[in-house]
């Protein structure tokens, strides 16, 4: 036997509970589905664990919202402006992860909506692209693209004074960012470079160190960060 909910405040206004279980079980499964996803396609060590409990939870909770929503026009704006007053700390720079957010929000909305099989469809369509591009290593740079901060005195005119070390070392250079530090007595350049192939990386560090006055170098692997670049 069907249990009907009922609204407090307006007793016109009721849904099945059964209806709500399938719901809150469909976008589950499917939230749990594109976590296990993520992970699978993360497996170098960049996979953040935050993110893999977001992807089976935010689904639910859309869903949630849009069935109670529905066509109550004064209702959506209400949730509307109490999701606004939201501040979010953490911001997740990687543009894959920010699809596969994107891709549980859509689904989390077709199941609210009713529209349980759209969003299964939507979850296996978009897993078997990820799982293929993942096996054919799609969009894989061929050359080690790197992340190079060089920390340099304010007195030293940085401009061009590493281009001998980078046409060694480097197929190809871009200076990224600069910020001053230390209160403005030094600057710290970040360089997007592509390194050559087979270079040893502590002669390259070691190259630097001489120009810098041997003070701070940090070399790391290429991973999109506005917080880095921009």
């Amino acid at each position: 036997m069907d249990v009907i909910i009922y609204n407090i405040f307006d007793s016109n206004l009721q849904v099945s509970l059964m209806m709500l279980l399938e719901v809150l079980i469909a976008t589950f499964i499917m939230g749990v589905f594109m976590s296990l996803i993520y992970i699978f396609t993360n497996r170098n060590g960049d996979c953040s664990r935050g993110l893999a409990i977001t992807l089976v939870v935010l689904p639910v909770v859309i869903s949630i919202v849009i069935f109670l929503v529905q066509d109550n026009w004064a209702r959506a704006f209400s949730l509307a402006g109490a999701f606004s007053i939201i501040r979010f700390r953490s911001t997740q720079g990687n543009p894959r992860d920010l699809a596969l957010i994107f891709t549980t929000l859509a689904v989390g909305l077709a199941c609210g909506t009713g529209y349980i099989l759209v969003g299964v469809v939507l979850v296996i369509f978009v897993a078997i692209i990820l799982v293929l591009i993942e096996l054919i290593h799609f969009g894989e740079p061929k050359k080690e693209r790197m992340l190079l901060s060089i920390t340099v005195p304010e007195d030293l005119n940085y401009v061009g004074v590493f281009e001998e070390s980078f046409k060694k070392y480097t197929v190809k250079h871009k200076l990224a960012k600069v910020k001053s530090s230390n209160f403005g007595t030094m600057f710290v350049l970040t360089f997007d470079i592509v390194i050559k192939k087979d270079v040893n990386q502590k002669e390259f560090l070691d190259d630097l160190r001489c120009q810098n006055g041997n003070l701070n170098i940090v070399l790391r692997d290429y991973v999109y960060n506005p917080e880095i670049l921009e």
